[in-house]
């Protein structure tokens, strides 16, 4: 099943275009890395499939519903550390259950299934037993993973993932990737993550869309997947 698709889009932020001519096609259940360079557009792409940003041309496309028909459920994790400083006022344990009010109303009374839930994604992350911690305490790394179990707390159809091992170290990394294939596998989650590390998290991956300069100065996509098109450096 196709779940989110560009079809020759093109956007930028100033009057110059950063992404030309894309065209991506992502599948129900799979396992996705988009790396590249600075500057290639990479956080870009995603904001596009997730609908935040509106392109100059061409067409986008997120299913509105999963393969059961059901609403499409979509946990984002963007490149957010630095927004919790050292005043925070909430713990782990807070911040991460809040994620189930992505499911209902922010009004109604969280139950016995909710806490389960958000007790299940603190330990896929390694962070239960810190979960009364305060968030604006913890290291780069850990505020990464308590993002990380927000968005799995939400138990969504598709996760998108901006470079989410960042501040990790190797272990943790490893750790990720295995959990994030095993969501795939196990799930029939829908995985697309931004990253750098492609050597370490090719062989969990059903797929790569890879940024890479082009002769011009600009960029293009070269891709194991139905993905083409021009990513031009922001001056």
């Amino acid at each position: 099943m196709l779940v989110a698709s560009m079809n020759e889009v093109e956007f930028g932020y100033t009057d110059v275009p950063c992404l030309q001519d894309a065209s991506v096609e992502i599948q129900s259940g799979e396992f996705v890395a988009v790396t590249g360079p600075n500057g290639a557009a990479k956080s870009t792409l995603l904001k596009l499939l997730l609908g935040l940003l509106q392109p100059w041309k061409g067409k986008v496309f997120l299913s509105s519903t999963n393969k059961n028909g059901v609403k499409l459920r979509v946990g984002y994790v963007s490149q957010q550390i630095a927004a919790f400083n050292v005043g925070f006022p909430s713990t782990i344990l807070e911040f991460v259950r809040s994620g189930r009010f992505a499911n209902g109303s922010w009004l109604r009374k969280l139950c016995k299934e909710d806490d389960q839930q958000t007790e299940k994604a603190l330990r896929q992350v390694g962070m239960w037993e810190l979960r009364n911690r305060k968030i604006g305490e913890l290291s780069g790394g850990q505020k990464q993973r308590i993002c990380i179990a927000r968005a799995l707390a939400q138990e969504p159809d598709m996760l998108v993932l901006d470079e989410p091992t960042t501040g990790m170290d190797q272990e943790s990394r490893f750790g990720f990737y295995e959990l994030m294939h095993h969501q795939v596998k196990a799930h029939g989650r829908t995985v697309i993550m931004v990253t750098h590390g492609l050597s370490e998290v090719a062989p969990y991956l059903d797929r790569i869309i890879e940024l890479e300069r082009k002769e011009d100065g600009g960029w293009k996509c070269c891709t194991t997947t139905s993905c083409s098109g021009h990513f031009v450096p922001v001056g």
